[in-house]
């Protein structure tokens, strides 16, 4: 899951990225907004995956201790 979620932090940040550059250009108003929402909103999900990738692999490795020492 956490290569998902990086890549997908790599797409939000494209997005922006883009609409940074059409916003620079003069394009609408619309389409670099538009844009600019988009990539934040794939952001916001590329971390929220990546944070739950790392959430459950901690989970795991806390429960595989406990079980050893057991």
């Amino acid at each position: 899951m956490a290569p998902i979620g990086l890549t997908i932090i790599g797409f939000g940040f494209s997005l922006t990225g883009q609409a940074i550059i059409a916003k620079s250009k003069g394009k609408p108003f619309w389409r670099w907004f538009g844009l600019g929402t988009l990539g934040l909103i794939v952001l916001n999900s590329g971390i929220s995956i990546f944070g739950d990738a790392v959430k459950r692999r901690t989970l795991l490795a806390l429960q595989e201790r406990e079980n050893t020492t057991l």
